[in-house]
């Protein structure tokens, strides 16, 4: 069974992690939330505590963020949902920025929508196409071969624009992780209207 580790910061774009947390599950993927915390915020207790959304929402991860715990032997994937504050803080991580470039040095698949491809600049990777949010789009399109696509698939890095391209995004991530036939069982249920993406 694949496994899957996604990012939560405060700050974090609700649409963003739900979406691709539940579309991973439907398809099988084992998935554990990870919190990271910002800089300077007291980490010491054993529980994380509840993630405050960009929209107000709390959500409870499942653990804290640990470079120890959420290696490439551990996790199939890595993904960086979006949302200003919460892609500044895990984008700005420095643990979380090396752990992204051992993802894909392994062949791992690294996911990163909206701001949350601000990591991709964060973690030093070679240019490459990519996609973002449009209001950081400036911030990255000089490193990397910008695109205005709803996903963007470069080798095992995966990138896409915000809570509208969510849906197409998770479905990529489980194609990719579980084969094409898969993500057409996921999609089917989910009852897209006609001539949508899925």
């Amino acid at each position: 069974m694949p496994k899957a580790c996604i990012l939560i910061a405060d700050g974090t774009e609700e649409m963003e992690f739900t979406i691709t947390y539940d579309t991973l599950v439907r398809a099988g993927v084992s998935c554990a939330s990870a919190y990271v915390a910002a800089e300077g915020a007291d980490a010491s207790s054993t529980s994380p505590p509840f993630a405050r959304g960009s929209r107000g929402i709390n959500i409870l991860p499942d653990m804290f963020f640990s470079p120890q715990d959420c290696t490439p032997d551990k996790f199939d994937l890595l993904v960086v949902p979006g949302g200003a504050t919460g892609a500044a803080t895990i984008a700005g991580s420095a643990p979380v920025q090396h752990l992204v470039r051992r993802f894909l040095e392994e062949g791992k698949f690294v996911g990163m929508i909206c701001a949350g491809s601000l990591a991709a600049k964060t973690a030093g990777l070679p240019k490459q196409p990519l996609t973002s949010h449009p209001s950081v789009k400036s911030e990255l399109e000089k490193e990397f071969e910008y695109s205005e696509e709803p996903v963007v698939v470069s080798g095992t890095l995966v990138t896409s624009r915000g809570p509208g391209t969510t849906f197409p995004f998770a479905l990529t991530l489980v194609e990719l992780l579980c084969g094409a036939d898969r993500r057409s069982e996921v999609a089917g249920p989910m009852v897209f209207p006609p001539h949508t993406f899925a």
